[in-house]
Parts: C-alpha cells; sequence; structure tokens
C-alpha cells in the first residue's frame, strides 16, 4: 500500500511539474490570453517602433562617425574616448545635471508626496482648486517669461528692485550673466515647475487607498499619521510612486528648457549647461549625430541606473 502510495504521489509531482513546465512557456501564456494580447498589440506597436528601435538605432549609433549626410562609419569607442577624456564642456554638463538630479529629484518627489498628501486631507471641491493652483505652473506657457521678469538683470527686474528696495543689495546682480548664480537660480525655477505629472499620480494614488486599511491598522497598533503614512498608505500606493519617481528622475536628468530660456546656449561659462543642452548642440546645430548619440546612450544609462536604484529604495517602503 504504501509503495502504491509513493508511486502515485511521483506521478502526481511529475504531472504538476510538467504542467507548470507548459504554462510557463510564452506560448503557453499567449494562446491563453490572446484577448489580452491582441488589445495590447497596437500599442506594442507603436512602443516598438517609437522608443524600443530609435534607442537600439542610437546606441548602434554611437559607434560611429554620421554626420547626416554621408553613411555612417564605424568609430568604435572613439565617441566615448573623446566624450569623457577630451570634452571638459561635457565633463561640467554633466556635474551640472548631477546637481540638478541630486537635489531637484528627491526634493521635488518629497514636495509633491507631501503637498498630495496635505491636499488629500481637503473636501472634494478645496482638494480640486489646490490641484490646479499647484499643477499650473507646470503647465503654464508663461512660466519662463515670469522668471525672466523675476530675474532681470537691470534694476526693473522684480528680485533686484525688491532687495534694493528693502536695503539688501546697492545695485542690482546680473543673476543669468553671472555664473555663481546661473546654476542656483535655475534649480529654484526647477523646483517650481516640478509639481506636474507626478504630483497628479500621489493625488491619485491617495484617493484608491482603501479606508478599512486604516481602521485594520489601528487595531494593528498604528497610533498617529505618520505611522499611518508609513505602513499602510504608502505601501498600497506603490504604482503610483514608482511612477512619480520615474517622471521626476526623467524631469532632473532631461532639464534643457530652462537652462536655455533663462540663462541662453550656451551660458556664461557654461554654468547652466546639461547634457541634454550639450546632445542639443551636436545632435541640432552640428548634426554631428554619431557624437549625439553616444551622449544620449550615457544619459540613458543614468537614467536607467537611478531607476533601478530607485525601485530597490521603494521596494523598502512599508517594512
Amino acid at each position: 500500500m504504501s509503495v502504491a502510495k509513493k508511486e502515485m504521489q511521483t506521478e502526481m509531482t511529475y504531472d504538476a511539474a510538467a504542467i507548470a513546465k507548459r504554462t510557463g512557456k510564452l506560448g503557453y501564456r499567449i494562446k491563453k490570453n490572446k484577448s489580452s494580447y491582441f488589445m495590447m498589440g497596437p500599442y506594442f506597436i507603436l512602443f516598438f517602433f517609437f522608443t524600443v528601435l530609435p534607442v537600439v538605432i542610437s546606441i548602434l549609433l554611437s559607434f560611429t562617425y554620421f554626420n547626416m549626410l554621408e553613411w555612417p562609419t564605424w568609430n568604435g569607442w572613439g565617441n566615448y574616448v573623446k566624450l569623457f577624456l577630451e570634452d571638459d564642456i561635457f565633463l561640467v554638463s554633466l556635474k551640472n545635471t548631477l546637481i540638478f538630479a541630486v537635489i531637484t529629484g528627491p526634493i521635488s518627489y518629497l514636495l509633491c508626496l507631501l503637498f498630495a498628501w496635505i491636499i488629500n486631507e481637503f473636501s472634494s471641491k478645496v482638494r480640486t482648486v489646490l490641484t490646479l493652483i499647484f499643477y499650473a505652473p507646470s503647465i503654464c506657457g508663461n512660466a519662463y517669461l515670469v522668471w525672466s521678469l523675476i530675474l532681470s538683470s537691470d534694476r526693473y527686474g522684480y528680485l533686484n528692485g525688491f532687495l534694493i528696495k528693502l536695503g539688501f543689495i546697492d545695485e542690482q546682480i546680473l543673476w543669468m550673466q553671472d555664473a555663481n548664480y546661473i546654476l542656483p537660480c535655475l534649480i529654484v525655477v526647477q523646483l517650481w515647475l516640478s509639481l506636474g505629472t507626478g504630483f497628479l499620480s500621489f493625488i491619485a494614488g491617495l484617493q484608491t487607498v482603501d479606508k478599512s486599511l486604516y481602521e485594520a491598522a489601528a487595531l494593528d497598533g498604528v497610533k498617529n499619521r505618520w505611522q499611518e503614512l508609513w505602513y499602510v498608505t504608502l505601501p498600497a500606493m506603490k504604482p503610483q510612486l514608482m511612477f512619480g519617481a520615474v517622471m521626476q528622475i526623467t524631469q532632473s536628468f532631461a532639464v534643457a528648457d530652462i537652462s536655455i530660456m533663462l540663462a541662453g546656449n550656451p551660458s556664461v561659462n557654461y554654468a547652466g549647461a546639461t547634457v541634454v543642452t550639450h546632445l542639443l548642440d551636436y545632435g541640432s546645430t552640428r548634426f554631428e549625430m554619431g557624437y549625439a548619440s553616444a551622449i544620449a546612450t550615457v544619459l540613458f544609462l543614468l537614467m536607467v541606473g537611478t531607476n533601478k536604484l530607485v525601485q530597490k529604495l521603494l521596494g523598502r517602503v512599508g517594512e
């Protein structure tokens, strides 16, 4: 009896392993969920041709010399050697970009989460108005015009006029012409513009948290709002946290418009130069697409590496 029982258990184990192996195959999953894959098809085609394929082509072009007039010629690691060993402007722009990312990325992310958490406590009508007020700067087409007036270098600039009137300075400061002030001013403007899509995702994520989780947490010993935030709210909105992190990382590494609009391209002593402005210089002005692709590849790797690090950190939320 025991032998027959063992044989039956062995046979059941073998069948279970065979089923698991069969169901784990991609073909089986596609066949089983063919309707879902069919619905995903149009998006996947667009994503492949307009995102994946351009990234792959850009990486391949980074190993070539390509001026858009002649056929690309293989250059090996030449572009990267020039980038890190000969291009001093790239090193300056890389330093500026990392400073932007380290300062504006975490601060803007925490500000988005904090403001979303506070706004979520108000009534529906008040929450809508406050959300619009905080989100408006990121979609305002005249944002650069406003800051150009504030940071104007003459006595009629709002900031200069305000400081002179209060007696903090005796003469106007050349905010966007002095290399010592350019980067701090751009960081302030970037923080002001940072409450964008990530902020909206946090608002939406807070609305989807099941209220019964707070009651269960109170029974388990959660005593204050900070513990609720860490042990209930944040774990319940991890998808929104990840989406917001990706958006903030992209914004902090892809800074270019505010530097070009406020400080010019090139800026004084390249104090406002970023990796993207350097990329635009070689790609859109000089048309050295091979070298520009190398710059884009470095930026892509920086973004991917930072995203992986943030994923690990967010995975520990609530522990």
